[in-house]
């Protein structure tokens, strides 16, 4: 632990929110769990929002487990395009959510205080992702 306790313990949030929603996404049949399928469900309908939940899945699981490698120095250098994969998702997700908001109101009868906390959760997931991509941490 040469970066200290704070570090490892980032490290270890990041890969597992990233396995947990791989397993969620390729573990349902129907591909309503997790967070993939949250984001990918206002874009996509059908076959679709399968495919993408699989994929977006498949990456998260191996981008998560590359993260607990390489905390064991163990280098993989995809690493840093896996995870970027999974922050452009993430972007495209808030992006989505904001123009929702604006358009629709703030959040479907939520008050303000409920929307940007959700908000923010998705902001310290997106900075979490950036920073462990390395390209913008």
């Amino acid at each position: 632990m040469k970066d200290g306790i704070g570090i490892f313990l980032w490290k270890i949030s990041v890969a597992l929110y990233l396995i947990a929603n791989g397993v969620l996404g390729l573990a349902d049949r129907t591909f309503n769990k997790g967070d993939f399928y949250i984001i990918f469900n206002r874009i996509f309908k059908g076959d679709a929002l399968g495919l993408f939940v699989t994929v977006a899945s498949v990456i998260a699981l191996i981008a998560g487990i590359a993260v607990l490698l390489e905390m064991f120095q163990i280098q993989l250098s995809f690493l840093d395009t896996l995870i970027l994969i999974i922050a452009i998702i993430w972007v495209v997700y808030v992006v989505i959510e904001i123009i929702g908001w604006i358009t629709k109101g703030t959040g479907a009868g939520e008050n303000l205080w409920s929307t940007l906390q959700r908000l923010a959760v998705h902001l310290m997931v997106l900075s979490s992702l950036l920073i462990a991509s390395r390209k913008f941490g």
